[in-house]
């Protein structure tokens, strides 16, 4: 039976790679890295690094393949969605073909495999109708690095946090951390809670402002807009909470 694993490979730094997950690339015979176009190409550089630091199996390959986008403009978010995980299942089936029977093919997820990332689920769609084991190995997500940018701690004592989408942020009651905010929700809280806020986390190009979220929204604003026009994309994460 083919095997495909599931790594997480961190948030940006290569250096946050567990051995557990350089002993699982090591395993596979072959290495998948998602093309998403010029824009995110450093992306792809990144997955291609870690293999040239950490992959000394000489046996196995790199196989590039082109993710297919959603339909941003689909009314019906959860429908879009939907299609996009079964267009990506598709394109998953034909990557297995290039994997050896009994034979391990990896995917280097950003983060951790079970937060914000889909590609559990759509290789769960692609065993529907082929016979495929399935292993995920954790990685350090972006809220570990929010939290490690800013040296804060992500709970207080006794205290839940919740964690969220821009598109599912309301009122915000306990400590919030927000993932995949593209329209700067944050800009529509209580502008009394305190914004712990990072882009590219992990990376060289990391960027974190903190504050009163009144006085720093703007500025948040703006910076994220300068440096997605600068990098062709942006990936940002932040946590809200009362203020003490």
């Amino acid at each position: 039976m083919k095997t495909l694993l599931v790594v997480g490979i961190g948030a940006g730094n290569p250096e946050h790679i567990t051995i557990q997950a350089i002993k699982a690339l090591n395993r596979a015979d072959v290495l998948f890295i998602p093309d998403k176009g010029a824009s995110r190409a450093d992306l792809a550089d990144l997955r291609r690094d870690i293999i040239a630091r950490y992959v000394t199996n000489p046996a196995s390959r790199t196989l590039s393949y082109a993710v297919p986008k959603r339909d941003a403009a689909n009314p019906d978010y959860a429908a879009g969605v939907d299609d996009w995980h079964a267009a990506l299942a598709q394109r998953f089936a034909g990557l297995l073909e290039d994997v050896p029977e009994d034979g391990a093919g990896a995917f280097l997820v950003w983060g951790d495999p079970g937060l914000y990332d889909s590609t559990i689920r759509i290789i769960e769609r692609l065993r529907a109708d082929k016979a495929v084991a399935l292993e995920s190995i954790p990685g350090i997500t972006a809220v570990q690095a929010l939290t490690a940018a800013h040296c804060i701690a992500l709970n207080r004592i006794g205290e839940p946090v919740h964690i969220t989408t821009g598109r599912q942020l309301g009122a915000v009651t306990t400590d919030t951390v927000v993932m995949l905010d593209g329209q700067t929700a944050f800009t529509s809280a209580d502008p009394d809670l305190e914004i712990f806020w990072g882009a590219y986390l992990g990376t060289p190009d990391e960027i974190t402002i903190s504050g009163r979220l009144g006085d720093v929204a703007a500025q948040i604003v703006e910076t994220r807009k300068t440096a997605r026009a600068r990098h062709g994309w942006i990936m940002d994460t932040y946590l809200l909470r009362q203020r003490c």
